[in-house]
């Protein structure tokens, strides 16, 4: 697989370098010179979701792993169900929080991992990553105990769920965490920063397991097949998919599935205020704002890395981007979501309902859709108990980690600052 830096075309990498390397130079993101499309698609939503997805990573990743190697490699990450339940008459919820970690991001940081360890030399690796709520809880959780890795999450200092900061915060060992006195850009501002310095980059072995590194974008075009041959089964018409959407990946992702052949009719890319990327799409302008808090937490992102990967499958498919409906949602729709979902006879969480919401205002007659639900209402207990005047149980996972202390590192967010940690705890 041959891959190119977007902003320096000359670069050019294989996967194994790219997920090494996690951005080109300049942050440039890497992107495939050439995407797979699949002849068998039908056939291959007759398969179990692991055994289509073995089909679905060889073609990208086969002819330079092989494919025992990545049979081993998706077996390993993929061990968990993902089921698509109904809403309401038209409405689907792909659940993909049935994951260690009770959150979506399990499938890529557990396939990045997998293939960092696979894949790494004998030199250590350093991870440094941000995350918004739940990225964090999945590459430490993936990571943990992977004696040549390190792992440094930046967060920003109150602006996640406690149970959301306990499930990463907790661990220890090889897995390091750090406040940050910001917004979630910010942090990603310094995982950007971290990649420039040569010093960071070369001493430490940086590497980042978010969305920009490409093995975790590989990983998350599966569970869309899945999503589509679960919706087949009871369902004639090809589906909407409304995607909760902070920094891109997600969407990314599923842009690749159809790209591959994958009959989805069209996506919804569904924000909370923080709303950038709807109002580019209908005005034609790129604006960010000064990010706001919201309480779907994981989707407050005003600068999101990813979506010039977006702009460049649109580009090498002959898309356009009109086919791509951007809505962005306020605090009192995203209540209203949850309890109109609540009232159906679904619970659910801030950022699945805004994905919710945003696909019953776009679904035209006849139609069907299906909305991502990203994370486990319990992740966002106290958001979800006051919307809807309900307790909530903790699954295990959550109950285990509730009492626990938590163990980061604070800073403002400054470089030199950073900086200085890293090599004082690395």
């Amino acid at each position: 697989m041959e891959l190119y830096n977007l902003k320096h075309p000359s670069q050019k990498v294989s996967f194994t370098e790219a997920v090494k390397l996690g951005l080109g130079r300049d942050r440039g993101l890497f992107f495939p010179t050439l995407i797979p499309v699949l002849d068998n698609v039908d056939e291959l939503l007759a398969m179990p979701f692991v055994e289509r997805s073995k089909h679905i990573m060889g073609a990208w990743l086969a002819q330079e792993l092989g494919q025992e190697r990545v049979d081993e490699l998706v077996e390993n990450a993929f061990n968990f169900e993902l089921p698509l339940v109904k809403a309401d008459d038209n409405r689907y919820c792909l659940e993909l929080f049935h994951g260690p970690t009770l959150a979506f991001k399990d499938f890529g940081a557990r396939f990045m991992a997998q293939c960092l360890n696979a894949l790494a030399s004998e030199d250590k690796i350093t991870i440094l990553t941000a995350t918004s709520g739940d990225t964090g809880a999945a590459v430490a959780d993936a990571f943990y105990g992977l004696d040549k890795i390190q792992v440094v999450v930046l967060y920003p200092k109150g602006k996640i769920s406690l149970l959301q900061e306990k499930m990463f915060t907790t661990l220890g060992r090889n897995i390091h965490t750090v406040s940050v006195e910001s917004d979630f850009d910010a942090c990603q501002d310094l995982v950007k920063a971290a990649f420039e310095d040569r010093d960071v980059r070369e001493d430490l072995h940086l590497n980042s397991a978010n969305s920009i590194n490409i093995s975790r974008l590989l990983a998350q075009i599966c569970y869309y097949f899945e999503a589509v041959a679960q919706f087949k089964l009871t369902n004639d018409c090809d589906p909407v998919i409304a995607v909760p959407s902070g920094n891109f990946g997600n969407l990314t992702a599923g842009l690749f599935a159809r790209a591959m052949g994958l009959p989805i009719k069209r996506f919804v890319a569904a924000t909370n205020s923080n709303d950038t990327v709807p109002r580019y799409l209908a005005l034609g302008d790129w604006l960010p704002h000064q990010t706001v808090a919201t309480m779907s937490n994981a989707m407050d992102v005003s600068e999101p890395s990813n979506w010039p990967r977006v702009e460049a499958i649109v580009e090498a498919m002959g898309w356009s981007l009109a086919d791509i409906t951007g809505i962005g949602l306020s605090e009192s729709d995203t209540q209203d979501s949850l309890a109109q979902l609540y009232h159906a006879g679904y619970l659910s969480e801030p950022h699945a309902a805004i994905a919710a919401k945003a696909l019953s205002l776009t679904m035209e007659d006849k139609e069907a859709g299906i909305f991502l639900g990203t994370a486990h209402p319990a992740k966002f207990k106290d958001v979800v108990e006051q919307a809807l005047d309900i307790k909530v149980a903790l699954p295990p996972e959550l109950e285990a980690v509730k009492d626990k202390p938590i163990l980061s590192a604070s800073m403002d967010a400054n470089f030199a600052d950073l900086k200085a940690h890293l090599f004082a705890i690395l």
